[in-house]
């Protein structure tokens, strides 16, 4: 299957969504186009499923407006489901089942002849693996099915929720490989992570989310080009208390500033200048640095300046 590109096809338009007090989605909106792959990029409860879940018909946001080439769950859900492919985070099988009769028994559900089951397998990889008991399937390869599960219908919308998540980076990296051939097709995907190179990897568009809100959101070089002048000074102190008077004497400079852990990341505009003043401050506050990095913005350090905390927290 091939579209062409620059159409829009799914349009989030200033989407609520609560959870009794928590609020896990907090005015969202972005848009999403024909053939486009786009990362939804952020730590766990940055709402990022939630998301994922209205967009599948799942769940309904309590305000705003989701559209599927132009339509809604409302009264166009019989389409909708058609031209959708979902893969979760973990999918449970039957293990006494082979991989070629678990992709058969979700034909007979789509009603879909059983001929498009080889064609899966080719395109995931997993036709050595066919007649194997999925009992017997790695992780890395439990996945591949999964996503063979999600392509049975021939969606034209892929949504994968963080389909890499345990996996060692061998099985990871073939699953990378498998998502990328696949928008040879035109296929328009949506993809939850908070792998950093996963985002970059795959994806044209980063919407970056944190506490239920999107902090930025463009292509991976507009995201870097709109706040990397200067550079990014990294210091990590021997312990926290020296991470937290140094933060707070540095904090007050007209420089972006973020204390995690026990690093401090900042963004100047002379780094060379600022280092300088740095060194005398820990000088003159007997402040022990055992590591420090001057070097240009990468999307890690963009997250931190704006969440002030790494994915993995």
């Amino acid at each position: 299957m091939k579209s062409s590109k620059g159409k829009p096809i799914i349009e989030i338009k200033n989407v609520v969504k609560r959870y009794k007090d928590q609020l896990a989605v907090d005015q969202v909106s972005f848009t999403i186009n024909q053939g486009e792959y786009v990362a939804l990029l952020g730590p766990n409860g940055a709402g990022k499923t939630t998301i994922v879940e209205m967009i599948e018909g799942i769940i309904k946001p309590d305000s705003g407006e989701i559209l599927i080439e132009g339509l809604t769950w409302k009264g166009d859900d019989r389409y909708l489901k058609s031209i959708l492919g979902v893969s979760f985070q973990e999918t449970r099988f039957m293990d006494k089942s082979t991989v070629s009769e678990t992709l058969k028994l979700f034909c007979a559900f789509y009603n879909i002849g059983s001929g498009r089951v080889d064609e899966v397998l080719e395109l995931i990889n997993l036709s050595e693996k066919k007649n194997s008991y999925v009992e017997n399937l790695s992780g890395g390869q439990r996945q591949k099915l999964a996503i063979g599960i999600a392509l049975l219908n021939n969606p034209k919308i892929l949504l994968l929720d963080e389909p890499t998540t345990g996996l060692d980076p061998q099985a990871r990296r073939e699953i990378w490989m498998i998502l990328k051939n696949l928008k040879n097709q035109g296929r328009s995907m949506i993809l939850t992570t908070h792998y950093m190179e996963e985002a970059e990897f795959l994806c044209e568009k980063i919407l970056i989310m944190h506490t239920g809100r999107i902090l930025a959101q463009g292509r991976l070089e507009e995201l870097l080009a709109a706040h990397s002048e200067g550079g990014i000074i990294e210091i990590r102190l021997e312990n926290e208390t020296d991470a937290l008077k140094l933060y707070d004497l540095i904090s007050v400079t007209d420089s972006t500033c973020q204390l995690a852990e026990k690093t401090i990341y900042l963004k100047s505009k002379t780094p060379a200048v600022f280092l300088k003043n740095i060194l005398g401050i820990t000088e003159e506050q007997n402040v022990i640095i055992s590591d420090l990095q001057v070097r240009t913005m990468t999307l890690d350090d963009l997250f931190i300046l704006m969440a002030g905390q790494h994915l993995h927290e």
